[in-house]
């Protein structure tokens, strides 16, 4: 079989560049699928660390929530969940928005108004993290 007997409407709907890198048309969706999968799998046990660390300290005082979070695998953890956790969002609002909003321009500012909104969130988080643990 040569390559002249090739699927010709999937050369047509390739650019020339595009055949010559092997990218479809999305160009970078399989990292954006690998990082939604890789942040899934760590949020599954972050969060399950998460819950029993609230279970934990119910009823806990400041003082003794302080103590908790002053040691270092546990802030370690908690900004680890909260990383993984707004990245995850991030990766799961942006293909939201990529599929649902049709506007170019309402897609932008939305994406950016989105995002924002997460990285403000992620670092009150840390903050809060750090707050407590230092």
């Amino acid at each position: 079989m040569n390559d002249s007997n090739a699927d010709p409407i999937i050369d047509i709907r390739r650019s020339q560049l595009g055949r010559a890198r092997g990218l479809g048309a999305a160009k970078s969706g399989l990292h954006h699928w690998w990082a939604q999968r890789v942040t899934a799998i760590a949020l599954l046990p972050l969060s399950l660390y998460f819950v029993l660390s609230v279970l934990m300290l119910e009823g806990a005082s400041r003082t003794q929530m302080m103590g908790y979070m002053a040691e270092p695998w546990n802030a370690v953890l908690f900004l680890c969940l909260i990383a993984a956790l707004f990245y995850h969002l991030a990766l799961g609002l942006q293909t939201v928005i990529e599929d649902y909003v049709h506007t170019d321009a309402t897609r932008l500012v939305t994406m950016l108004a989105v995002k924002g909104l997460i990285v403000f969130c992620a670092l009150a988080s840390a903050v809060s993290v750090l707050k407590l643990a230092l």
